[in-house]
């Protein structure tokens, strides 16, 4: 089965939409093409948010990311540290 990547603007107009229309939310999720799976995973992460508010919060996603592998990277070099003095005492 293909899988369709949709954008945040575009899980958040189905999310406002479904709260607006009158239609359930089984024959929005056959009209757009997605599971009710994946409307209620949306529905729990973007549910009640602006489009701002949820690029605010992709982009302190990635930034977290970003964090956790200079973390990372840090912590490697620490312990590579501690190895080569560990072999010169």
């Amino acid at each position: 089965m293909k899988k369709t990547h949709h954008t945040t603007e575009q899980i958040i107009r189905i999310l406002r939409e479904a709260e607006t229309s009158g239609q359930s939310h089984e024959e929005l999720c056959r009209q757009h093409n997605i599971s009710s799976q994946t409307f209620y995973r949306w529905k729990s992460k973007f549910g009640g948010m602006s489009l701002t508010e949820a690029q605010r919060l992709k982009e302190l996603e990635r930034e977290n990311t970003d964090l956790k592998h200079l973390l990372a990277d840090q912590m490697l070099k620490c312990k590579a540290l501690e190895i080569a003095l560990e072999k010169n005492a």
